[in-house]
């Protein structure tokens, strides 16, 4: 059975994506340019450095000056505008009902992720968080997995990587956990288990 679950923010825990690609596009719109939200949807999902980039390269803009305007718009979107998805509230009841851990390891900062959480009444939830201040290499690399397992002295064997992307999945397996895909597209990754319903997780982690 499955005990313990390190769980990825954007697009995994919460639906944040939608809010994301509206302060792209609003970003874009204040310089005077139009973003295609499809577009800003693909880019923001391969990473929001990646997104203001590219974004910025294609619609002739400073990069810098988009990236604040970005900044700026999102945190005008409240939390609660920013849902859990269907189902995740009670896979983390259940694993810590079977005495298991939560654990998130997320490229976002500390603060909002915390925001998130608290508003959603979620932060009791989970054990420990490793965010973007604390300085570990970025997923794909394993080396934040890797922390968790011994911060919370868990059993890799025990523990599953989730998340919505092939960099979640190449970390965990890079740190020798089952792994697990949340709506993403199977890639060169290859997850253990790729699923849509977080109601098909709960059999998977045998929590039912």
């Amino acid at each position: 059975m499955i005990r313990n679950v390190i769980w990825d923010v954007d697009g995994t825990l919460f639906d944040t994506y939608p809010s994301i690609v509206r302060a792209f596009f609003d970003a874009a719109e204040s310089l005077g340019r139009t973003a295609d939200p499809t577009e800003v949807g693909r880019l923001s999902k391969v990473g929001l450095t990646h997104c203001t980039q590219e974004l910025a390269l294609r619609l002739g803009l400073d990069g810098k000056d988009l990236g604040t305007r970005f900044a700026a718009f999102y945190r005008a979107i409240p939390p609660a505008l920013q849902p859990p998805f269907d189902g995740v509230r009670h896979v983390c009841e259940d694993i810590l009902a079977h005495g298991g851990t939560n654990a998130i390891l997320t490229h976002r900062g500390r603060a909002s992720t915390l925001e998130l959480l608290s508003t959603h009444c979620m932060a009791p939830l989970f054990s420990a968080i490793l965010a973007a201040q604390d300085g570990l290499p970025k997923k794909p690399d394993p080396a934040g997995i890797l922390r968790l397992l011994e911060q919370l002295r868990l059993d890799a064997a025990q523990t599953v990587a989730l998340g919505d992307r092939d960099i979640d999945i190449l970390a965990g397996k890079a740190a020798g956990l089952r792994t697990c895909l949340y709506r993403g597209e199977p890639g060169h990754a290859r997850p253990d288990f790729a699923f849509l319903d977080f109601a098909d997780l709960v059999g998977y982690l045998q929590l039912s």
